[in-house]
């Protein structure tokens, strides 16, 4: 490609600011100095503008980096996240990372800026560590693991190489996506992430804290969502745990909003009243820049001088804010290029043969071997083997969102066709999907696309015509009714064109963020059907005077109707393939911008009903077939399982998917993947979606009650392992673990040991297993070697919701050496000891109703706007919480409760023991309508005798009310 030099800066006079000889914060204050009110304001939106008076050039917060530079052009794409999540490996993902920095380097010094917008940043938003804790996350694709250590772990080396190891100047700027408990998309501006104390402090905030407190992240992005009813935008959390764990780095982090969210906490959230006293929340809770009316910086400074005006902010606000922008400006070396260890990076270190080499390595190590039965794999690729390649992936490779531009694409069947050729097999390819005519009602005309221009407007041709290749198109079924149709003639897919609602087929693949290449075929009555943009909601219709489509009909009465023809059926196509065949591999999954991505969840985890039919169909002709998944996310593949004798999964691997897998298929890599989340059956149902509480709904492997189809961790060898001698020794505030595993296989092979602890008769709800440890190992047949594992006394801690803090409890511990989390294989006991927890203790000390040890139909609130948080019954239901083993006074007491109330008349809050129904009753309160969620109030009962004491405690709501706390004094 052609690149463009950038000038250099004009000569300026030196100041202070540019001195390198002065400390960091000296040099920031003093460049923060000589800026103008108004030149500082500006600086907190997304587009800095330049300052040409102190040779300061624009600035853009953030590039996309997730799995390769996004956005840019063509780039390095390795494996999604998920992929990455997959290898277990931290050596390998930190390469990954330095590859995407120092590509993202090459962009920054090689492309020329847009008008107004300064060079490429060099603030990379990434990684996400959003845990995926429900597989039906749109944007599953996007996180490592459904565990926080594997997900925080992965997190903290993938900011590593994107920062670099200088201890002056960083490659890049990572910044972590997005805080906090942001797992769903449908309606994610407004749905709220309930998070009770132990779930935020053990799980969701365990994801980003590694990372933050290591200071290999510059930058953290909060999410769209609520967290209790408050926005995460205005999150207290951001200062009390983010800017507290970063604290000691001697860095702070800088904080950048989600595209639109500052607007979002007025309309849709309606959380404030203005946007000036929304903007000046967001600020003062701790975001520092605000992507906000793309590269228009007009409204946010409006806003933002608004509320200083107003007295809702000052200029220390400000200016604390554009010292952190300022901090990783100079960090990232703007000031003193001549310092700037990465200021030579070349644009050849893009798609690089090295960076080449490091993709199909990424790509090899995440697949999954999932089954392998009577030893199907590796294929034994003898003279002569035929293998049919098929399915509807089997000679794709797909982007998704956050991808770049893959420079070129090695799918499945092209890998292991240029690997079995040479070796003297063969692969038969076909992706067993219709092929299709459309014939107009109104015209007799077929769908075509011109024949002498492929990629230009689709119209019909004349009544009668005969389907050649302009007419005819490959008809995709994604399920849930959604389906793509790609060009015979043009071997692109058809798209709606926003300019005329006119069609073309130009597409390389569905994409955008709003997908205009998906479209539905409604069968009606007479046999027809109506061709429908799944985007735009309308119909197609043929203009009657020029034949061309355009979908344009709001309704089905004005829709055209369209007969279809099956001109090549796929499965026939396919069934042919594999009776010349000795094997069949069957390539299924998802497109990653169809049914499942950013702003869509997955309605279920089936295959798509077309791809199930084909592969049983496969199956019943080829008894040798292999399935391989290549999908964003887990599917449901029972019938697979239980049927067929060979199962992978991969994600979507990148430009390099095609080889990785033949690698495998063959035998030339030993399956190295292992699964990051769970991966549950299709007939169990899954929990309420926007259920967070893993510990009371079973999420995860920590808390899931039923066996799934394949468990956290689960991979298989061509190889095997046996595991032996486990030991666990105190060690100070250590545990010394190790354990020898040996290859006893014929092959080399790759073993993730991964180390489990579990604590036993614990007085809490204890997760059934939680991982601690893990070490990734190639061994050679018959080689041993002990693993050993030094894991730190506060991997067996729990968060004491009556302490307000993380402690190890005495008593009876596990430490489990495991394949998987449904594959222990050894365990050894383990004892810590100490004094035994007293009982809990709630007289004469607020008790947050939040800090219960169980619940029932109750939600998480927000106490106030801005802190706290509150406990209100869920509509139409009773709302339990247990306190556990309470001591209570056994005298003349009294009972106080922080409350508020909307509705008008009463509502009531009663104390008891033993049972919330039928146990004793302590104390019933009439809760009064304050006349406002933040209107809270203090009633009180008296209780002539406490029933003395230890007892499990119930607070019970009836009725519309918010409980922020309670008190139990003695009289």
């Amino acid at each position: 490609m052609t690149t463009t030099a950038v000038p250099a800066e004009s000569p300026i006079e030196p100041l202070p600011f540019r001195d390198t000889t002065l400390t960091l914060r000296i040099r920031v204050g003093d460049l923060l100095a000589r800026l103008t009110r108004e030149e500082r304001i500006a600086m907190l939106h997304q587009y800095s503008p330049a300052v040409p008076r102190l040779g300061v050039a624009a600035f853009r917060t953030g590039t996309e980096a997730l799995h390769g530079v996004g956005w840019l052009g063509a780039a390095t794409v390795f494996p999604q996240a998920v992929g990455l999540g997959a290898t277990w490996d931290e050596e390998l993902v930190h390469e990954v990372a330095t590859a995407t920095g120092t590509e993202l380097r090459a962009f920054h010094h090689h492309r020329a800026p847009a008008a107004g917008e300064g060079r490429i940043s060099l603030q990379a938003w990434a990684p996400v560590v959003n845990l995926l804790r429900d597989p039906r996350w749109g944007r599953n694709e996007e996180g490592y693991a459904e565990d926080p250590l594997l997900t925080a772990r992965l997190a903290d080396t993938f900011c590593r190489g994107l920062a670099g190891d200088d201890p002056d100047h960083l490659r890049t700027a990572p910044v972590l996506k997005h805080f906090l408990a942001y797992n769903n998309e449908d309606e994610r501006c407004l749905t709220s992430s309930g998070l009770r104390p132990r779930v935020l402090h053990e799980y969701d905030l365990a994801a980003f804290r590694t990372a933050i407190a290591a200071g290999s992240a510059t930058g953290v992005m909060p999410a769209y969502n609520l967290v209790n009813g408050r926005p995460c935008h205005v999150s207290p959390l951001i200062e009390a745990e983010l800017r507290r764990w970063a604290r000691p780095t001697g860095h702070e982090l800088f904080v950048c909003s989600d595209a639109e969210a500052p607007s979002n906490l007025v309309d849709p959230e309606e959380y404030f009243e203005d946007h000036a006293r929304s903007h000046a929340a967001a600020l003062k809770a701790g975001v520092d820049s605000f992507t906000d009316h793309a590269d228009d910086p007009g409204t946010t400074i409006a806003r933002i001088t608004e509320a200083l005006e107003r007295g809702l902010l000052t200029e220390e606000d400000i200016d604390r804010a554009v010292g952190r922008q300022l901090s990783i400006r100079f960090r990232l070396g703007e000031f003193d290029p001549e310092r700037d260890p990465y200021a030579g990076t070349g644009w050849s270190v893009v798609d690089s043969p090295a960076h080449r080499r490091l993709a199909l390595r990424a790509a090899t190590e995440s697949v999954v071997l999932l089954r392998n039965e009577r030893r199907l794999l590796p294929l034994a690729p003898a003279e002569g083997r035929r293998v049919a390649v098929l399915g509807p992936l089997a000679d794709s490779l797909f982007e998704d969102w956050y991808s770049g531009t893959m420079p070129y694409r090695v799918t499945v069947a092209a890998g292991l066709g240029a690997a079995l050729g040479a070796r003297g097999g063969e692969v038969l390819r076909t992706e067993g999907v219709d092929r299709v005519a459309l014939r107009a009602a109104s015209t007799g005309g077929l769908l075509a696309v011109p024949a002498g221009d492929p990629t230009g407007p689709i119209g019909t041709t004349e009544a009668d015509g005969k389907p050649g290749d302009e007419a005819c198109f490959d008809l995709f079924d994604w399920g849930n009714g959604v389906l793509t149709l790609r060009s015979a003639a043009s071997g692109r897919y058809v798209t709606l064109k926003d300019a005329g609602l006119g069609l073309a087929a130009d597409q390389t693949q569905p994409n955008g963020w709003d997908v205009h290449e998906t479209f539905r075929l409604e069968p009606q009555e007479d046999g027809t059907e109506l061709l429908r943009n799944v985007h735009n909601g309308a119909y197609a219709v043929v203009d009657p005077a020029t034949g061309l489509v355009t979908v344009s009909a709001a309704g089905p009465a004005a829709a055209e109707r369209w007969t279809r023809t099956v001109v090549r059926d796929g499965a026939t196509d396919a069934l042919a393939a594999v009776r010349a065949a000795d094997t069949a591999v069957v390539v299924l999954g998802n497109d990653p911008h169809i049914n499942g991505r950013e702003t869509q969840d997955r309605a279920d985890l089936r295959l798509p009903p077309a791809q199930e039919a084909l592969l049983r169909a496969v199956a019943a002709e080829c008894p040798d077939t292999v399935l391989v998944l290549m999908s964003s996310y887990p599917y449901a593949v029972d019938w697979a399982q239980a049927n067929l004798p060979a199962v992978l999964w991969t994600s979507h691997g990148g430009q390099e998917t095609g080889r990785a897998l033949a690698a495998v298929l063959l035998g030339d890599s030993d399956p190295a993947g292992r699964l990051p989340q769970t991966w549950y059956r299709g007939d169990e149902p899954l929990p309420e979606r926007l259920d967070y509480d893993i510990i009371k709904a079973g999420w995860t492997y920590q808390y899931h009650r039923g066996a799934p189809l394949y468990p956290f961790g689960h991979g298989l060898s061509y190889t095997s392992f046996d595991y032996r001698a486990l030991t666990a020794e105190p060690a100070g505030d250590q545990i010394a673990c190790s354990v020898e595993v040996t290859n006893s296989g014929t092959r080399d092979g790759v073993e993730t040991v991964q180390l489990y602890t579990r604590a036993l008769d614990a007085r809490y709800e204890a997760p059934s297993l939680r991982l601690a440890d893990y070490r990734k190992l190639r061994l050679a047949p018959g080689e041993r070697r002990r693993v050993e594992f030094t894991v730190p006394l506060s991997a067996l801690a729990h968060w004491d919701v009556a302490e307000g803090r993380f402690t190890v409890d005495p008593g009876a511990y596990e430490i489990l050496a495991a394949r998987s989390a449904g594959a222990v294989e050894l365990s050894v006991p383990f004892t810590v000891d100490g004094p035994e927890p007293g009982p809990r203790r709630v007289t004469g000390r607020s008790v947050r109703a939040a800090d219960f040890d169980d619940h029932a139909g109750v939600t998480l609130v927000d106490a106030e706007r801005t802190h706290g948080d509150a406990v209100s019954p869920l509509a139409g239901a009773t709302g339990r919480l247990l306190f556990r083993s309470a001591e209570l006074p056994d005298g003349p007491a009294s009972f106080s409760a922080e409350v508020s109330r909307t509705e008008p008349g009463a509502a009531v809050l009663e104390l008891r023991t033993g049972d919330p129904e039928s146990g004793p009753l302590l104390a019933r309160l009439s809760v009064p309508s304050t006349g406002g969620r933040y209107a809270w109030t203090t009633v009180s009962a008296e209780l002539p005798a406490g029933p003395g004491g230890v007892h499990d405690l119930y607070l019970v709501l009836r009725g519309e009310q918010r409980l922020a706390s309670f008190t139990l004094d003695r009289r």
